[in-house]
């Protein structure tokens, strides 16, 4: 495998998730009732030997009409290090072992560690912290997945004393590059 220019060659096993993303999906959790969301996802260069993350939610009403915003956070993408060389030439078969590191809004870090081929990546919380006045979450895993040209994505969470469980999901295709990424009411979810 080659690196295009402007992916990092430490970070081209997770080349194909790279892009701007939108969709909708579910969200739904003991005590939380279930309910539409819209998701953008963005993966990019960031500047260094990893790709920088953010993600935003809102709720949607009955119509699919974005309200308000209901979860964001930021992070990065990292491969240890050793498993491609200088010049892109990933020295390993996949999977590959990754990171990814994630700020929440709410008030918690979680360091996530996990495996990525082509096409998937499948992580587990290993360090979770959060400030006094966080909500209590315990454990995270996520699941992201390329298929046919979107990006299914899920998190399970472990929070408020209830064991792992599904928490939100969502289908996410990519964004047309003249697509704005504000928050600001309009689109549909299904757009």
């Amino acid at each position: 495998m080659r690196v295009t220019s402007d992916i990092p060659p430490e970070v081209y096993p997770l080349a194909g998730f790279v892009g701007r993303w939108r969709g909708s999906g579910t969200v739904g959790y003991p005590g939380i009732d279930e309910g539409v969301i819209v998701q953008e996802v963005t993966v990019a260069p960031g500047g260094g030997p990893y790709l920088a993350y953010t993600a935003s939610t809102w709720l949607a009403d009955a119509d699919g009409q974005m309200g308000p915003e209901w979860h964001t956070e930021t992070g990065y993408w990292r491969l240890p290090p050793g498993q491609t060389d200088d010049d892109g030439q990933v020295r390993a078969s996949p999977p590959f072992d990754i990171e990814l590191l994630v700020a929440d809004a709410s008030g918690f870090v979680t360091v996530y560690v996990g495996e990525v081929d082509q096409n998937r990546a499948v992580l587990a919380s290993d360090v979770m912290a959060r400030t006094a006045t966080s909500g209590e979450v315990s454990a995270g895993r996520r699941l992201y997945g390329l298929v046919g040209g979107d990006l299914l994505w899920a998190w399970d969470i472990a929070a408020f004393g209830h064991e792992l469980q599904s928490y939100m999901a969502a289908r996410l295709s990519p964004m047309d590059k003249g697509s704005a990424t504000s928050g600001a009411p309009g689109p549909k979810a299904s757009e």
